[in-house]
């Protein structure tokens, strides 16, 4: 049967049909970052004889990761400078054998870079979103790690479960004001917060000190680490309980 005048005219209005938005196309995977120069002398620096593991990881984060949306495609090429390595000089501040909890983990930044960096300490990867963990699972598998552990749950309910924690570390997940409230009972009243922040760093201290009595913050202070070694140098604001 003939297509009546009035629904052509209707599809010619509707226009050409378009793709429900999950059926977009994935990011493609990138190379991860070739070592050199600098960048290959720190690397060496921070995971001395555990680097392999730091390629293989800095490898996920370049395939697969970005692939699943935990890293943008964009990151590809400064993988080592702007994430890796700016997360895994921090380990320069956690006491030796240290009980190590990362909240909003995401992609393991700080947290695996922490583990790989550290093998003496044993860390706990919090994170809500399922897709994430399971991310987390596959590279921890992959890459053979003892010292980390995955809770799929959110930092306000992670700490019924958690004890004994010295340090909580914590990397792009919200200003400090609002990073105090879900990080800092995880540590029961002792350890120190590490949160990895940028030049807004002593700016987010101030607005933050009203509830510093609250939760028995004695000292607040903003950090550089890896100066003397990276171009781009980490700033950590650090509170002690």
């Amino acid at each position: 049967m003939a297509q009546s005048r009035s629904s052509k005219a209707h599809d010619a209005a509707s226009g050409p049909s378009r793709p429900p938005a999950d059926s977009r196309l994935a990011p493609d995977p990138q190379p991860a970052p070739p070592l050199t120069g600098s960048e290959l002398a720190a690397a060496q620096r921070l995971f001395g004889d555990r680097l392999e593991l730091a390629e293989r990881y800095t490898e996920h984060l370049a395939s697969s990761g970005i692939v699943r949306g935990l890293i943008g495609p964009r990151e590809a090429p400064r993988l080592w400078e702007r994430h890796v390595l700016n997360c895994a000089v921090v380990q320069e501040l956690i006491p030796e054998n240290a009980r190590v909890v990362d909240v909003g983990s995401g992609a393991g930044l700080p947290g695996l870079c922490l583990a790989l960096a550290r093998p003496d300490i044993s860390i706990t990867l919090v994170e809500p979103l399922e897709r994430r963990v399971q991310w987390l699972h596959e590279v921890i598998d992959d890459l053979e790690l003892p010292n980390v552990t995955v809770m799929r749950t959110r930092a306000e309910q992670a700490k019924t479960q958690l004890k004994n924690i010295d340090v909580v570390t914590a990397r792009a997940v919200s200003a400090l004001t609002g990073l105090m409230d879900i990080t800092l009972p995880l540590l029961k009243g002792s350890g120190q917060l590490l949160a990895l922040k940028g030049r807004s760093a002593q700016d987010e201290i101030d607005k933050a000190r009203k509830k510093f009595n609250r939760f028995g913050v004695r000292s607040a202070e903003v950090l550089t680490v890896g100066e003397d070694f990276l171009s781009e140098p980490t700033t950590v604001v650090r509170l002690s309980l």
